[in-house]
């Protein structure tokens, strides 16, 4: 990676931010701008553009579990939470580094959108 990434640039600490969580694959982060009360953001350190991306399986298996025990360690599994991911522009994906929104704290609607 060219150092552009904003994700990766916190996983090389370039870019400082307060960690919910951080394993040797994946951390979590608040969001900057929180949809709901409780808004987190579970990112993988390997750089991955987009879900649409993943070519190891094994990265999903760290990001989806990593997102299960985050909920359940700050209580949000007791009420529900939704998680969501964002695959390219027109779906809502900011910044080209794959990770899964963690949304609890309030109700959700569906269909989203």
């Amino acid at each position: 990676m060219n150092g552009k990434c904003l994700f990766c640039e916190m996983v090389s600490g370039t870019v400082h931010t307060e960690k919910v969580y951080e394993d040797d694959s994946v951390f979590v982060v608040r969001d900057i701008a929180p949809q709901a009360p409780n808004h987190l953001l579970v990112i993988p350190k390997e750089h991955v553009e987009s879900a649409a991306h993943v070519q190891n399986p094994e990265v999903w298996s760290k990001v989806l579990d990593c997102a299960v025990r985050t909920a359940a360690s700050l209580g949000l599994d007791d009420e529900g939470y939704r998680l969501v991911v964002n695959c390219g522009a027109n779906a809502g994906q900011t910044i080209p580094h794959l990770h899964i929104h963690l949304l609890a704290g309030r109700s959700f609607r569906w269909p989203p959108g």
